[in-house]
């Protein structure tokens, strides 16, 4: 089986950079590269210098530094191999930017002038393209049409002006199809000129990908069309991707990209929402639209804003339902309503451990601690104050609380919902016989008894 060291020293065999920097850029020291590991989202990136703005917070992410060199703000990415985390128990060997897949999020103003270093630690050749930026052409970043490929050991410099604000991405435009199955993408966020446009309270954003990474596998499988057995947020799959946290009546924004092979109705609970960006920038306030669920087509990027004004552990999901589990077979076959009891002593005696299943459904899934190849995860999984939450995949929770200071966005725990607002267990009894024996005929037949409910931590 191929270790983590070995597919990092197979791949970074051209770990020396060497500066092929263009023109005018040919004389400035590369700025440094900054690298994170974290799989858990960081705080955001306040700045220091030029205009100000509401920074973004990156879905277990975070985002890149920069410094300024006389009107160009620098940023500097570096392709290179990646170990990602998936979720706790499977870890995932990717390629990215700056030690994570996706790679760092790139944060800006309209009317920025930005010089982006990219450095290539593959081994192989890459280029980048800034998704739905205007630029000049030949910084647009495809491979053989607007630029020389960047070799393994090379670095290029993009320069161009930010001309609108929104939500964008960057990824590979070489060997495209490898490349990006092996998880190189990035979100680029431009913001408004004016501090006070389109302000929120808080702003996160996220990217939609997937893998086919087969169980006891580490490296996924890049011709894969279709059949996916891992859908992630940011190279993250539920139980493994953080919350969203919000002050109750706060402004929320959610910025969402889709780098996968298929569409993804994004479906949130507890509150309907605005449609108020598009590929194409913001929507006109008149024009913006109301959901509780926003499509987002491949290559599409959604802005979507609402008030988190309803207090609870509300979630936030693909509405596709084989996207919100892990590792799935798909040739596994339906025994609802066959009897399997009999088959378990006959196939264990062959197959020690088998364990039937699915004769009543999948939902014993979730409470089943059977044993797991190596570095994969449950179909489905996840525990909250309840039980099992039988999810996987593009899963996360929108956790809105009273008092939460603007700054806060550390998990508060379980939602104490108020007495009396948990849906609860209702016990039937037996009609009362009458004196004979008999029932009344005009009874219902059933009497009701309201059982309190016990979180999961009292089971």
């Amino acid at each position: 089986m191929l270790t983590r060291r070995q597919f990092l020293d197979a791949s970074l065999t051209t770990a020396t950079a060497v500066a092929l920097v263009s023109g005018r850029s040919a004389f400035a020291a590369i700025p440094e590269a900054p690298s994170a590991t974290d799989g858990r989202t960081q705080p955001p990136l306040a700045p220091t210098t030029g205009p100000n703005y509401n920074p973004v917070v990156t879905l277990n992410g975070w985002t890149l530094p920069w410094r300024m060199n006389g009107d160009w703000k620098e940023f500097h990415l570096v392709a290179e191999p990646v170990v990602r985390e998936i979720a706790p128990g499977m870890k995932a060997y990717l390629w990215g930017y700056n030690g994570q897949s996706p790679g760092p999020t790139i944060e800006a103003v309209e009317g920025d002038k930005v010089r982006i270093y990219v450095t290539n630690k593959l081994p192989e050749h890459t280029a980048v393209h800034w998704h739905g930026q205007r630029l000049p052409n030949g910084m647009d970043g495809v491979a053989g049409l607007t630029q020389p490929a960047i070799k393994p050991g090379q670095t290029f410099v993009y320069e161009f002006q930010l001309r609108r604000a929104g939500t964008f991405m960057y990824h590979p435009h070489a060997d495209e199809m490898t490349q990006m199955a092996m998880g190189m993408m990035g979100l680029f966020i431009v913001h408004p000129r004016d501090p006070a446009e389109r302000r929120v309270d808080r702003d996160y954003v996220f990217l939609l990908n997937a893998f086919d990474i087969e169980p006891g596998s580490y490296v996924p499988k890049v011709n894969t069309m279709l059949d996916f057995n891992l859908w992630t947020w940011n190279s993250r799959a539920f139980p493994g991707i953080d919350p969203f946290v919000a002050g109750k009546g706060d402004k929320m924004r959610m910025r969402i990209g889709n780098l996968t092979m298929t569409n993804h109705p994004i479906h949130i609970h507890g509150h309907e929402f605005t449609v108020t960006g598009t590929d194409g920038g913001w929507v006109p306030s008149g024009a913006a639209w109301p959901e509780v669920t926003v499509d987002v087509a491949v290559g599409q990027m959604r802005s979507i804003e609402f008030i988190a004004d309803e207090p609870g552990d509300w979630a936030v999901h693909c509405h596709k339902s084989h996207h919100t589990m892990n590792a799935m077979g798909h040739t596994v076959k339906t025994y609802i309503g066959v009897n399997l009891k009999g088959l378990q002593g006959k196939i264990s005696r062959t197959a020690a451990g088998y364990m039937p299943m699915g004769s009543q459904g999948m939902a014993d899934m979730g409470t089943m601690e059977m044993p797991l190849p190596d570095n994969t995860l449950p179909m489905m999984t996840g525990f909250a104050q309840f039980g099992p939450v039988e999810m996987g995949g593009m899963f996360s929770v929108l956790k809105v609380r009273e008092g939460l200071a603007h700054g806060d966005y550390k998990d508060p725990g379980p939602y104490k919902n108020p007495e009396g607002t948990v849906a609860r267990r209702v016990e039937t009894e037996p009609p009362a016989p009458q004196r004979n024996g008999a029932v009344d005929p005009g009874s219902t037949g059933t009497a009701y008894r309201v059982v309190k409910p016990h979180s999961h931590e009292n089971h």
